[in-house]
């Protein structure tokens, strides 16, 4: 079987994946600032980054998969400004909407966690280490790098600076160069949240969090890199990257990892997703209408590293495609799963490990899907394909993370709970009535339930419903 390939941004080629470490993947993600709701674009980013762990892990790998939260930054000040709440109350508000996010799109948990504000004293110690070395240097309003000290600044994103991205970059007339950026930022006032330093109080700049709990929670000792894989989205190669890649150089002397990849932007309509379009769609209110599933299984429609159109229209067509999944699921429910079948499972990994193609991989399980149906129509009783085929859908789940639902649950997806209560009561008369052999009654349910949009199927395992 082909081995894995990933495309690295700073070689900007495809190239065969070798950890560091034997069997051992670390990986670093990028997580999110915590100060409002999640959009697609953490959806994207997470997704793609959770087929990575899954291909790894498909690969017999043992990941540490880590993704940070930056639970201290201005917009996180401006929020606590506006709503009159203290740091911890905004920050953990907004992971834990995050979470539940990530948990419908059936994100697998990530080994590690850090904030930002549990790792200062790694980054203070950073941060003194590079002063120490004059590589970092004071002015009024903070502590800045000096990309003029590091001779191999730019060869991350392949540029020095981008006017595109210039809005992330502080301008200062005090700084020694243009592109230097705030290792630490000193308070404007006394009530603006600040943590003691022994260069003077204040709170880490963006990029150093990164380097600094990599550096603490991950970091190979005796190795040229740090960790094996650093992600994080296409926005975030300039500056950001690059600068956490400059501060691990020059303070470690490593390189900080030994592969780097980006996923592609969200684009609503065509346009890039952003703030200040106002297009910024929130998840939260997309899987309100649509089963998380399905939202992840259109999101892997596309390549991880190509931008996303997204549009409910295309939506809706993804949801169909993956409808056709849950109803051979349906047709095999309640079995219990034997060994998935080789031939699948191979194709389907070959597909993966060329750089995580999942437009072939998801052709593969259409395929298998339409083989299935034609093979239960043939032979109803082949219980032996059957329990295959479930095994099939687990290992769907393991590589793709779609098909890991109850086939039924799945269809039942936009009733109230009012309205389930309802149809389970209606399903439990129907039951007794049956028992008790008032055949009429138990008829009149179901044609109760079948003018409800209810459909109902009698199993070895119980009654079982979805919305038609």
């Amino acid at each position: 079987m082909k081995k894995l390939h990933l495309f690295d941004s700073v070689k900007k080629e495809k190239t065969l994946f070798e950890p560091i470490s034997k069997n051992d993947v670390k990986v670093y993600v990028c997580g999110p600032t915590v100060y409002d709701d999640a959009h697609l674009g953490h959806a994207r980013s997470a997704i793609a980054f959770d087929l990575l762990h899954r291909v790894l892990k498909a690969n017999n790998y043992n990941v540490t998969m880590t993704k940070n939260f930056t639970d201290i930054d201005d917009k996180i000040i401006k929020k606590m400004n506006e709503t009159n709440q203290s740091l911890e109350e905004v920050t953990n508000y907004y992971i834990n909407s995050y979470k539940s996010d990530m948990r419908k799109l059936n994100i697998l948990d990530n080994t590690l966690e850090p904030k930002a504000t549990q790792n200062l004293d790694v980054m203070i110690e950073m941060i003194e280490d590079l002063k120490q070395k004059d590589i970092a240097y004071t002015i009024s309003n903070g502590i800045y790098f000096d990309t003029s000290k590091d001779k191999d600044y730019g060869n991350i994103s392949h540029r020095a600076s981008d006017e595109n991205s210039q809005a992330r970059v502080e301008t200062n007339s005090e700084k020694r160069n243009s592109k230097d950026f705030a290792l630490w930022k000193f308070p404007k006032d006394e009530k603006e949240v600040a943590y003691e330093a022994p260069f003077g109080r204040g709170r880490p700049g963006w990029h150093i969090e990164c380097s600094a709990m990599i550096n603490k929670h991950l970091a190979y000792k005796n190795s040229e890199f740090a960790i094996d894989i650093h992600g994080g989205g296409a926005d975030l190669l300039f500056p950001h990257h690059e600068n956490e890649a400059a501060q691990t150089r020059c303070s470690s002397k490593q390189h900080l990892a030994k592969y780097w990849l980006h996923n592609g932007f969200v684009n609503i309509d065509g346009e890039k997703m952003s703030k200040s379009l106002g297009n910024s769609f929130f998840l939260k209110d997309i899987l309100n209408s649509y089963f998380g599933e399905v939202v992840r299984y259109y999101l892997l429609s596309a390549h991880y590293r190509a931008d996303f159109n997204f549009n409910e229209e295309d939506l809706i067509s993804s949801k169909k495609r993956l409808d056709k999944i849950y109803r051979v699921k349906k047709r095999v429910y309640g079995l219990g799963a034997s060994t998935v079948n080789k031939e699948f499972k191979h194709s389907i990994l070959e597909a993966l490990n060329d750089d995580l193609n999942t437009s072939k991989a998801i052709s593969i399980v259409d395929e298998m899907i339409s083989k299935a149906n034609d093979t239960l129509d043939k032979e109803p009783k082949n219980k032996s394909f059957k329990k295959e085929l479930v095994a099939n859908f687990e290992f769907i789940n393991d590589t793709l993370g779609v098909a890991a639902s109850d086939a039924f649950k799945y269809f039942q997806f936009g009733i109230s709970k009012e309205q389930i209560e309802n149809i389970e009561q209606l399903i439990y008369k129907r039951d007794e009535a049956k028992k008790n052999k008032d055949f009429e009654t138990a008829d009149k349910i179901r044609e109760e339930l079948t003018n409800m949009s209810i459909s109902i199927m009698d199993t070895p395992n119980g009654v079982v419903w979805e919305k038609l």
